[in-house]
């Protein structure tokens, strides 16, 4: 069982605009806070966001590169995601594959796709 994820973002103001909204509306919580940082919780599961430091911030992310590719949710249904995709610009994320939802997954896998603010693909799944 996967007990935490922790992410370090290149403006963490950012991402927290894009972030919060998305794990509120899918059920998380806020976890822990402080002046770097902030952890939302989900059951036994935590995601953790933490500003890079200067120094590292270059070469920036890029989900090709070896390392994490994407991260994927369950969203309660398609109706969710209908719900959803129109305010995902509007908190900072960007749409994948828009011409293909919701079935960009192939026919039998119902998802939308996204980037966050680092270019961190997202993904919501509905189950058929």
């Amino acid at each position: 069982m996967l007990h935490h994820v922790e992410l370090y973002v290149s403006d963490l103001t950012k991402s927290l605009n894009a972030w919060d909204w998305l794990l509120t509306e899918l059920g998380y919580t806020v976890y822990q806070q402080w002046e770097a940082g902030r952890s939302y919780r989900f059951g036994d599961t935590y995601l953790v966001f933490v500003q890079t430091e200067t120094d590292y911030l270059e070469p920036p992310y890029h989900r090709k590169r070896t390392g994490l590719n994407h991260l994927a949710f369950h969203a309660d249904s398609l109706d969710q995601l209908e719900r959803l995709r129109p305010e995902l610009t509007r908190h900072g994320f960007k749409e994948l594959y828009a011409d293909r939802f919701p079935y960009a997954g192939g026919p039998n896998y119902i998802a939308l796709y996204f980037e966050d603010p680092d270019r961190m693909k997202v993904e919501l799944v509905a189950t058929m």
